[in-house]
């Protein structure tokens, strides 16, 4: 099994770093395969709103000017997927909302790729707005049908600047029990899955308000 864990933040090395990496030590623990893919740094445009994903249905995006196509063939196929990111104004961070938008709205276009996997968030913050951001972060997995293991406390942990979230020993402590739930979940997963039927999925009902 493979969990691919998302840095949304343009520092390589920062807290929102630090934080994954803390999560990536009980997967291995478990014997979980861990990645680290850096996003937040890269140049990436967001969503134009087009469908053309739904339209094409191959598993790419119409913008071919930024890596978005590549990164989504490495996580598509994950068994486990992490979304983290700093806070920037009580949201999620701009490149990593750029990410998201196009990632989940491809891998719902072609079959949603994400559906019944493990999925859950994290945040890095100075001071506030980091629980406003973990729920942004939580839609993509909902939407998704993802499921979503938890901590002892909101998936948040506390820095400025770059390692000073290894002083905050409960946000430390919430990264490590959200670790181990994760690999517990992801193992139930894997070990019920031929005697188990998951729930058939049902093709998504569209509604407007305005007739």
């Amino acid at each position: 099994m493979k969990v691919i864990a998302i840095n949304g933040s343009p520092h390589p090395q920062g807290n929102t770093f630090q934080a994954l990496k803390v999560i990536g030590e009980e997967l291995k623990n478990e014997n979980i395969e861990f990645e680290i893919l850096q996003v937040g740094s890269q140049k990436i445009h967001g969503c134009m709103g087009c469908n053309m994903c739904f339209k094409n249905h191959n598993e790419r995006c119409v913008i071919t000017t930024d890596t978005l196509n590549d990164l989504l063939q490495k996580i598509k196929d994950v068994d486990g997927l992490i979304l983290g990111s700093p806070v920037h104004y009580s949201g999620i961070a701009g490149t990593m909302k750029c990410f998201l938008d196009r990632t989940f709205y491809v891998a719902g276009a072609n079959g949603n790729w994400f559906r019944h996997k493990v999925g859950t968030a994290i945040v890095a913050v100075r001071r506030s707005g980091g629980s406003a951001t973990l729920d942004g972060l939580n839609h993509y997995l909902t939407y998704s049908e993802m499921l979503v293991p938890t901590s002892n406390y909101w998936n948040i942990i506390h820095g400025l600047k770059a390692g000073e979230v290894i002083q905050d020993n409960e946000g430390l402590q919430i990264m490590r029990t959200l670790g181990r739930n994760m690999a517990w979940l992801m193992k139930m997963r894997e070990q019920t899955k031929d005697t188990l039927t998951p729930p058939e999925g049902e093709k998504k009902i569209m509604t407007n308000f305005i007739r």
